[in-house]
């Protein structure tokens, strides 16, 4: 088997062999291993997109709809990494994303995810709407009775990160309230979830997920498929920075998180993803 792999790396096998290699080796963990374990090595054996893809199928087709991992994924990944899901989605089960999200949520929570499919963030800043566009979000909730949901939809589901950054800061001149306060007081439910987590991926991507796998082992008992899912797609993009505000905002590790909330084999493993303990 190994030496299907390298001769396939090196460009001399045949890349069918190789595949069904991986698959073989995939099936073989299977059978030895067991519980969370199994779910974290076999996610590890995933190529990243895929396990996107995957993930989403899986929240999606479950029993009920796991809107937590739709969220989480939709608000984090960037534009093209989108793209690539929605592609890889369709070749891999001939559905398309949008339409399968779209029968499995509704309202103005549904709607938030298509445009977040969408994929069409602006590029950069647009110092012109900056202003307007923090008026528009004080006006469509705290200054008005009622909520217009479809304006906090189209603001921050369009904008890039950087030019959201520059609008919370005049909506909290303007307002004296943080965007947050306001999405609290005027949304609730998953549209709620979704809002603040676009939010919060605006303010730092990284802060956003050391917060998420903060919430996955706070209190009594722990969300494994929530921690498994962010350990394993976070591990080779930006889990030192998740470390570092973790570290800031809960004054303890994530190395010492894991250890006091898992055992055995799987918490060897998540520690090994964490890579060090920021003491």
């Amino acid at each position: 088997d190994a030496e299907v792999l390298f001769k396939a790396m090196k460009g001399l096998g045949e890349f069918d062999k190789c595949i069904k290699c991986v698959t073989d080796l995939v099936d073989n963990l299977k059978s030895e291993l067991g519980g969370k374990f199994e779910s974290l090595i076999v996610a590890l054996m995933t190529p990243p997109i895929m396990y996107d893809v995957t993930c989403l199928r899986d929240a999606i087709k479950g029993a009920g709809t796991d809107e937590k991992g739709l969220i989480e994924i939709l608000a984090s990944r960037l534009p093209n990494e989108v793209n690539e899901i929605k592609s890889l989605y369709k070749r891999e089960h001939n559905d398309d994303l949008e339409e399968d999200v779209t029968g499995d949520t509704g309202g103005h929570f549904g709607r938030m995810l298509v445009v977040l499919l969408q994929a069409s963030r602006q590029q950069g800043i647009q110092e012109d709407l900056i202003q307007s566009d923090a008026q528009a979000l004080l006006a469509a909730g705290e200054q008005k009775y009622g909520t217009d949901e479809g304006q906090f939809i189209t603001i921050l589901g369009n904008r890039s990160n950087a030019h959201l950054r520059r609008v919370f800061e005049e909506y909290r001149k303007l307002s004296g309230y943080e965007i947050e306060e306001s999405i609290q007081r005027e949304t609730s439910g998953t549209l709620q979830e979704v809002l603040l987590a676009v939010v919060k991926c605006a303010r730092s991507v990284p802060g956003y997920f050391a917060e998420s796998l903060y919430n996955s082992m706070k209190g009594a008992g722990t969300d494994d498929q929530n921690l498994i899912r962010i350990m394993v797609s976070r591990s080779e993009v930006d889990m030192m920075d998740i470390r570092t505000e973790f570290r800031k905002r809960f004054a303890t590790s994530l190395h010492k998180t894991i250890q006091g909330d898992t055992s055995g084999d799987y918490r060897k493993a998540l520690q090994l993803l964490c890579g060090g303990d920021d003491a």
